[in-house]
This record gives C-alpha cells, structure tokens and sequence, in this order.
C-alpha cells in the first residue's frame, strides 16, 4: 500500500508539473504523432489541445529551416537521446515565433523509446531585442545604411568572394560636396533630412548585390561586386552623382549639393587589406574635389606608388615656395576668327631640384586646406604682375589670366591683399589683370564671393568663372556673380564632336552667356576640327593643346611674333542652330 500510495503521489505531482507548467510541453510517439500537450503549448502557439491530438509538430513549421537542419535535430535525439536548440515555428494565426526547446527520449524498463517529450519557452522578445541590439551595433541610426562595422565586415567578404570567382569590386568614398553650407543655412536638421533622402536616392541607384554604408558625416563608402573591369562600375558611378545632385524639396525649399567620388578596384598586383582600400578610395576622392567637384576619379595603383616615392611634405613645399623652387608657365588665349592673341594664362609648376618639373596636382593638394594655399596664391599674383610689368617695359603689354583658389578669395580681406600686391606694381595696368574662380569653389560662399569680386572689379580687375558648367551652377548663381568671361571646362570641349549632349551644353552655355551678356572661351582645344565646330557655336576664344602648350615666359614673345590661326578656321561663320 505505501508503494501504491507514492506512485500515486508521483503521478499527480507529474500531472500537476504538466498542466502549471509555464514552458510548453508536447509528448509525442515515436513516429512523431502528438498524444499530448499542456495549456503553455496552447497559449505559445494559438492550438488548442483537441487541433493537434493525433498530428504532427510539422504543422508549427516556420519554413525558414532546412531538411537537413531537421535531419540533423532527430539524428541527435536518436542517437543521444536528446537535443536541445533554437527553433522558429509558425502560430496558429501565422505569426513566426523562436521557441528555445529541449527534447528528450522517454524509454521503457527495456531501453526501447517510448516517447518524445519536448519542452519550449517563447524567446520571440528576446530575439527581436538581440536584433534590435544587433541592428544598432551594424546600421547607421540616421540613415538606416550600413555603418563602419558592417561594411568592413561585407568589404571583407567581397574581397575573398572575388578571389574565388576571379572577378574584381569596386571601393568606392563618397563625400557630398556643399553639405556644410546647407547645415550652416537652413540648420541641422534639414541637413539630417537631406541626408536621409540622398541614402535612399543614391541605394536605389546600386544593384541589389552592393554594399552603400555611411561612415560619419556627409561621407559614404559603397562596394561594386561582380565586376570584370572598371567600366562597369562607371554606370554605377554615374548613377550615385546623379542622385546625389539631384534637387530634394523640403520645408518649401529646394536643398541641393553634388559629390565627389574616388574609385578603387580590388585585387591589384600588391596585397591590400580592406583598410588599404579604403585609404585607396579616399585619396582618389581628394584628387575628384581638387579636379573640381561633382565626379569620380579612379585611384591609379602604379601612379600611387610613384607618389608615395616622391611625396613631398607641407614643410618641402613651403621650403620650395621659400627657395625660389616655384614657376610660372604660360599657355596662349586666342581669338580663332581673328588669330590675334588675346591674353596669356599663369599656371604653376615647381621645378623640383631631384625630381624635375612637378606638375600643380602633385603639390597643391597637399596644401589645398592649410594656410600655405593663401601664400602660394599671392606669391602667383606677385610673380604674374613683375612678369606683366617685364614684357610691359620690352613693348608687349599683354592682358595675363591668374587662378584665383578658394581660400584667398574667401578672406575678410581678400580687397586689402590684392592692393597690397598691386601697390607693389604700380606699372601694371589692373585692367589688364584677369582672375579665375573655379565655379565649384564660387559656389560655397556665394554672398563673400560675389562681394568680393564686386570690390576687384572696382579696383579694375576683370573675373573669369573657371572650369563653367562642372559645378551645375544656377542662373541665379551666374547672375549675381560679377564675371565677365566663361571659361568652359574642356571636359565639354573634348568631346564635343562626338557627344551630342556635350554639344548640347555648349550650346547652353553660348545661349546662357549672350543672354547675360558675357564673353566665352572654351579650354582643351586640341583640334582644328574643335576651333571649327566651336566658332560655329559662336565661341571665338580658346585655349588648348592644339594652339600651343604652356611655355616659359620667354618664349612668349617669340610664340606671338610667329603664330598663325589655322586655315581651316579662315571664313568660319556662326551657324545658327
């Protein structure tokens, strides 16, 4: 009787474990048909113990595992008689849940498998707060992209996936050109907005394979994959500038800024990590910004390595600036109709005492955001102006173009540092003097910009917006800028004879400069085919390869006593379109 009596109290503590029970229990034969479960299994899954009576579990499949998951979850309970694991099942309403499981073998007296029991508790919430958790530490909380550490993570494994198919990706940084003049004017938060809107555009403009992170600030990383060469990732590419210098309207206002792309491709003949890439990409972006903004421009591995070789500090330059190490070229301005030379522009080079003739992209990105980039620039002025007064003094006054940069000309007192260097020269005509503004950096502090060039022009000077048509500037922007002159970037220029929507531009940009009534020049004439089509424009001054190459000042002279228009640009006449 004490037997029968224990046996009895363990069965109803057995019982009562069964049904109080808070994780859900299903009890199953051995061929997987349910004989019971207890009330948590119903309130977990939504089925009542009737709806499953006789059934299988695979009526709570989820579908997101495999057969071979489950192959290997029975092998393990046959085998060890138990398994326990993360499962995620379906509800009876179809919502998906993760269930935390254990299943154990019940055997009889002999050792032969009666039963499965399965015991689970609902970990949904926890899951999702791991997702959450796992979401935060690998996406951007502004844009939703990507953040630094995901995007090493899928860089890494596109490089080894290349490997493998022996293709080649593409690392492309992305910095969003104007962004600060946007915070600064309409506040942070539409810069926030914009930068949202741009994540989406510019995701959208990507395949479904890439990768487009944002790693702080306006500065985003994007990874190409499935690639055979660099010309596929162009399309891309020109996809990402698009959307990113498309206009966005917010608040009732149209915000608009461009990009600056640099471009890497992976592998290369040395071995590179996915840091190495980026660097890579980030350089070429700088070399995008110096060559004017709103482009892409590809890292160029063997010319990197040259560099690195030869690489001169802040401190080399300002010593070769110092030392007299800096000259002064000048490449002829023609009027083709005519043939007569109209003007001369300055352009900087350093004669390198170990590394010879160093061309201006070599040096001035280097010194692009330091002070230095001031003292350069009126050291250009000051070296322009002694060699006007020179040929001025030997009988050829000539009209000389200098490239004005960014920084001088967006000093307090940009008026008091050009009279300075005038003052210094009193013989040279101001009239004659003709400064260059990149559109793009005329474009970042539009009111101190046009003020500034106001207060020149009163001083006599004549202003030139350089490399027109790279900056999508407005009419707005080119009517309340005090130029005179156009200066059409030879991008347009080169391949206007084949391009017909380069043609287009030009055409734009002949019709833009009669209605505001100033004078145009195109730069990168390289044919005589270029000087005929451009005068059909109605364009009469260029500059470029094809009339003559940058030349020391003393040949200048030389060069006007014997130069010649072409005689294909002879009775050329402006074809009205």
């Amino acid at each position: 009787m004490t037997v029968h009596k224990l046996n009895e109290e363990k069965l109803e503590l057995a019982a009562s474990v069964f049904h109080t029970s808070r994780e859900g229990i299903t009890i199953t034969r051995t061929d997987g048909t349910i004989v019971d479960v207890n009330e948590a299994f119903t309130q977990i899954t939504g089925y009542s113990r009737d709806e499953v009576l006789g059934r299988n579990p695979r009526i709570l499949s989820s579908g997101r595992h495999t057969q071979d998951y489950y192959q290997a979850l029975w092998r393990s309970v046959v085998e060890k008689g138990h398994w326990y694991g993360e499962i995620w099942n379906r509800r009876k309403d179809g919502e998906v849940y993760a269930e935390m499981i254990t299943i154990s073998t019940v055997r009889d007296a002999q050792g032969q498998a009666q039963h499965y029991v399965a015991l689970f508790s609902d970990i949904t919430k926890t899951k999702q707060h791991e997702q959450q958790l796992e979401h935060i530490a690998h996406f951007d909380a502004l844009t939703n992209l990507p953040n630094r550490v995901l995007l090493a993570d899928r860089l890494k494994q596109a490089m080894l996936q290349a490997e493998r198919r022996a293709q080649r990706l593409a690392v492309v940084f992305l910095d969003l050109d104007g962004f600060k003049m946007v915070n600064d004017t309409h506040g942070h938060e539409a810069g926030d907005q914009l930068l949202m809107a741009l994540a989406i555009r510019m995701k959208d403009a990507l395949r479904e394979g890439d990768t487009l992170a944002r790693i702080g600030g306006d500065e985003f990383v994007a990874v190409l994959v499935d690639l055979r060469d660099a010309t596929e990732s162009m399309p891309m590419l020109n996809r990402l500038l698009s959307a990113a210098s498309a206009p966005v309207h917010l608040n009732g206002v149209d915000l608009q800024v461009s990009a600056s792309l640099g471009v890497t491709l992976y592998p290369q003949e040395e071995e590179l990590d996915a840091d190495q890439l980026q660097r890579q990409a980030d350089q070429a972006m700088y070399q995008a910004k110096v060559s004017g903004k709103n482009r892409y421009h590809f890292f160029d591995a063997i010319h990197d390595r040259s560099v690195r070789d030869h690489h001169e500090s802040l401190e080399r330059v300002r010593a070769g600036l110092a030392g007299g190490e800096m000259v002064l070229l000048y490449q002829p301005k023609v009027n083709m109709r005519t043939g007569k030379v109209v003007g001369v522009e300055a352009l900087i080079r350093w004669q390198h005492p170990d590394r010879g003739m160093l061309a201006p992209g070599v040096f001035l990105p280097i010194i692009e955001n330091q002070a230095m980039a001031i003292d350069l620039d009126e050291w250009v002025i000051d070296a322009a102006l002694s060699q006007m007064q020179a040929w001025q003094d030997a009988g050829l006054p000539l009209r000389v173009s200098i490239n004005l940069g960014a920084r001088l000309l967006q000093q307090h007192d940009f008026v008091q540092r050009i009279q300075a260097i005038l003052a210094v020269h009193p013989g040279v005509d101001p009239q004659n003097i003709e400064l260059e503004v990149l559109e793009t950096s005329a474009l970042q502090d539009m009111d101190r910009v046009s003020q500034s060039m106001q207060a020149g022009r009163e001083l006599g000077l004549t202003f030139s917006l350089d490399d027109f048509g790279t900056g999508y500037s407005s009419l707005a922007y080119v009517k309340r800028l005090p130029v005179s002159q156009l200066k059409i970037d030879q991008s347009f220029v080169h391949d206007m004879l084949a391009d017909k929507e380069d043609m287009a531009i030009l055409r734009a940009v002949m019709g833009l400069a009669v209605a505001f009534q100033q004078e145009v020049i195109a730069e990168g004439v390289e044919t005589a085919e270029h000087g005929v089509a451009l005068m059909q424009l109605g364009c009469d001054f260029g500059q470029g390869y094809f009339i003559s190459r940058p030349m020391p000042a003393n040949e200048i002279p030389g060069w006007i006593k014997s130069w010649k228009r072409d005689p294909a640009w002879l009775g050329q006449t402006r074809q009205l379109s």
